[in-house]
């Protein structure tokens, strides 16, 4: 029988964070994507603390990918503030495309390095 959907993102899921781990110096940047909303937090795995976050729930945009633009420029700029350069990019199973990526360009032309 074929996977769900759920069970296919969480099986991606777990293979890549068996590899991505975030610590203080270089956290690990996850993004949560909904619907409606997206969602991006810096966490240091190490010490179980998440350092910044962001969701699209306060950006007033026009459409979808613009808001993921600018939580992908916010969470660099918060980044930034807390002294980090460098992240390890956790896309939480999701595809690398449309609003993940759009988040991801966003963050690497504010500065973050991944």
């Amino acid at each position: 029988m074929a996977l769900s959907k759920l069970q296919r993102r969480a099986r991606i899921k777990r293979r890549i964070r068996k590899i991505v781990s975030g610590t203080a110096a270089k956290p690990r940047l996850s993004v949560y994507r909904s619907n409606k909303e997206i969602y991006a937090q810096l966490v240091d795995d190490v010490n179980g603390v998440t350092l910044a976050s962001v969701s699209s729930r306060d950006i007033k945009a026009s459409t979808k990918a613009e808001a993921s633009a600018v939580v992908g420029k916010t969470i660099a700029e918060k980044a930034t503030k807390a002294g980090v350069e460098t992240v390890a990019f956790d896309r939480n199973g999701y595809l690398y495309h449309g609003r993940v990526k759009v988040l991801a360009d966003a963050a690497r032309e504010a500065g973050l390095k991944f």
